[in-house]
């Protein structure tokens, strides 16, 4: 059985949603995609609910196994932080409510994931969307190609995890085992730079300390 993924890139003028159907490490599946969208106009309340509707119904329709949502981070735009931060509370309630896991991932994790570059243009993220997911076209606006690769990153994630969390072999070495030509889940090559890019990320931060 495949794994359902909802991808949400939260924003409170357009929130957008992709969902994907995950066939183990190999193949993603498209199934839906789509914007929720509220006025600048309106008030807080009103635009948090319009939003907050908008995502229960796709999450009430499509049924996913699993939430991939972007993480909030620091920048100078604080307006856009919170807007962000709002929406991602009411996507966490509703995951809780409804016993769905959701996971969070950086826009640098999510580029790293799809296009094998964590520094790669949105553009560049929305060509391979369109690639692995056999579209016809990008998805627009941004905000759905976003959505869909949050959803591809968690799909293709879960099964690194575990890969960097087995035995006691260095991570090069495992990647090698997995990619070897028995394994029959190999990693693709976006996979295999993602997991150099989490790697990279984590010497980063042992340097610091």
């Amino acid at each position: 059985m495949p794994r359902r993924i909802l991808g949400i890139d939260p924003g409170l003028t357009r929130c957008g949603l992709g969902i994907v159907d995950a066939h183990g490490r190999q193949r993603v599946d498209f199934v839906h995609v789509s914007v929720v969208t509220s006025s600048p106009g309106d008030e807080l309340p009103r635009r948090l609910r319009l939003l907050a509707d908008g995502i229960e119904a796709v999450l009430d329709e499509f049924k996913p196994d699993a939430i991939a949502l972007e993480r909030v981070f620091a920048q100078q735009n604080l307006p856009s932080v919170m807007g962000v931060a709002q929406i991602s509370g009411i996507v966490l309630v509703a995951a809780e409510r409804r016993a769905v896991a959701a996971s969070m991932y950086t826009p640098s994790e999510v580029k790293a994931a799809v296009t094998g570059y964590g520094s790669a243009e949105k553009k560049q993220v929305g060509t391979m969307v369109q690639r692995i997911l056999r579209l016809d076209e990008i998805p627009k606006p941004a905000d759905a190609a976003d959505a869909l690769a949050l959803a591809i990153c968690s799909a293709w994630k879960s099964p690194l995890d575990g890969l960097a969390s087995a035995g006691g072999r260095a991570p090069a070495e495992r990647a090698a085992a997995v990619a070897s030509p028995r394994s029959k889940d190999a990693p693709t090559a976006a996979q295999s730079a993602w997991l150099a890019a989490e790697r990279a990320a984590k010497t980063r931060g042992r340097r610091v300390r």
